[in-house]
């Protein structure tokens, strides 16, 4: 698969470190990715599906019941 990012530290000194490794060239600023593509692809899938069969067995009413609810929390600090 394809190569991404070096996971940043959260630690300030750390962080400096890992910058200054990286542009001296001392540490790669990437890794390999060495999941399955197959997997993932298949992943992304289900991920897609998911959503929609569960709001498509929802009853309107509870469908409306969740949505007030999410609203609730939303406007609850304002």
């Amino acid at each position: 698969m394809a190569e991404k990012l070096k996971k940043r530290p959260r630690d300030p000194l750390a962080l400096a470190k890992l910058i200054g490794d990286i542009a001296t060239g001392q540490t790669p600023n990437t890794v390999s990715d060495d999941r399955n593509p197959a997997a993932v692809a298949l992943g992304k899938l289900g991920g897609a599906k998911g959503g929609k069969a569960r709001a498509d067995k929802l009853t309107p009413a509870k469908r409306q019941e969740i949505a007030q609810k999410a609203a609730r929390k939303r406007w609850a600090n304002r």
